[in-house]
């Protein structure tokens, strides 16, 4: 049974704030967060005080993060809550944000996504279990496999999976918050070193370090603060589940992606047809070809055909990752769920300059996580 949910209390992303995803620094966690905090607080034009409670996703960075980190914006005895949920550790944060919401405990939210490069320690490596081979449970591997298999069923060659890296690092360097800002053609992907099977490098995500906040807010305490309602984006159906076990030849993840966009979907009451953005887990390339796919965005075999078109392009059918995703924006885990639903939000508002997509007003932002987690919000632009 799946946790998917439209939301009959509108729940609105009032701010935004990026601190540049970047490479592993010395820089204090603090001095990450604390920048897109101040940021997200300014663009929402509400002060630290009108804020009730915080959700902080964070994979790497240990226990108590956020009331560490927190403390130096003043103590006024708000609720802090800690979230992890590996890569989707974010997403997840924005999901209990905005069901405390529309629950009623609170009108106003913080949900920060932060991280800085660290040891990733996984419960997978304590489980007890036997590995089935020395790299079972190896990502790169897995999705080099997968890789395998798609471009071998549809006929296609490795070119078809370098044009998603073409195109995601070519958004990336419109986007000055992203890790990755230079464009790369399609023979410099193929050329760069290998990784897995057809993945070379910069085919696949880096990790590094960086933070994302967005302010949320109900109806009535967008209504007592007067904010300008051009400028809000609402929360309308979030979802969460895991993978089933299947019995079929369809991997878990492909069943996963395709299960729960359904489901959000469903309950936003619209179809992928609707939509106008997307941003996804593409950590390595072939999974923005499977799961635009999966997700319905196009026919189910169509994923190449479907971005050679131009499909999936800034000005295209459905923008599919304009903020670089995970390969050219990068993926510090704690924070990537977080900016992806402040780039659809930017978006919407009309203000991502140089990368802007026309007349966006559905978006999905959507998030698996290590162990066979997803997460996914349905977003649309209000009418002012």
């Amino acid at each position: 049974m799946s946790g998917t949910l439209l939301l009959q209390e509108p729940i609105y992303v009032v701010g935004i704030g990026i601190d540049p995803y970047s490479f592993a620094s010395d820089r204090p966690f603090p001095q990450l967060g604390l920048p897109a905090v101040r940021d997200a607080l300014k663009d929402a034009s509400v002060e630290w005080s009108d804020v009730p409670t915080a959700y902080v996703g964070t994979a790497s960075l240990g226990m108590a993060t956020g009331r560490v980190m927190l403390q130096h914006l003043g103590s006024h005895g708000q609720s802090v809550v800690q979230v992890e949920s590996a890569s989707a550790s974010g997403s997840a944060a924005l999901r209990m944000a905005t069901l405390d919401l529309a629950a009623g405990v609170n009108d106003t939210a913080l949900v920060l996504g932060i991280d800085k490069f660290g040891k990733g320690h996984r419960a997978f490596d304590g489980e007890g279990s036997p590995r089935l081979s020395p790299v079972d449970g190896n990502p790169a591997i897995h999705f080099a496999l997968m890789a395998e298999t798609y471009l071998a069923e549809r006929g296609e060659g490795p070119k078809a999976m370098a044009a998603v890296a073409v195109k995601n690092h070519g958004n990336a360097s419109l986007n000055p918050f992203a890790q990755f800002r230079k464009p790369r053609t399609l023979e410099q992907v193929l050329a760069s070193p290998p990784v897995a099977g057809a993945l070379t490098v910069q085919q696949c995500c880096p990790r590094g370090e960086g933070a994302a906040a967005v302010i949320l807010m109900t109806e009535s305490a967008v209504a007592r603060h007067g904010l300008d309602r051009s400028r809000l984006v609402r929360v309308r159906a979030t979802g969460a589940t895991s993978e089933l076990p299947t019995q079929t030849d369809v991997d878990p993840a492909i069943e996963l992606i395709a299960r729960s966009t359904a489901e959000v979907l469903d309950a936003a009451g619209i179809a992928a047809s609707d939509l106008d953005m997307v941003e996804l887990h593409d950590a390595f390339s072939v999974e923005e070809l499977l799961y635009t796919e999966a997700m319905g965005l196009c026919e189910p075999g169509a994923g190449a055909r479907w971005l050679r078109d131009g499909h999936s392009q800034i000005g295209g059918t459905c923008a599919v990752n304009a903020s670089g995703g995970l390969i050219g924006m990068g993926h510090p885990l704690g924070p990537t769920g977080v900016g992806q639903v402040a780039e659809i939000t930017r978006q919407m508002r009309g203000e991502a300059e140089g990368r802007q997509h026309p007349n966006t007003r559905l978006g999905l932002a959507h998030m698996i996580g290590l162990g066979g987690v997803s997460f996914a919000h349905v977003l649309e632009k209000t009418s002012g």
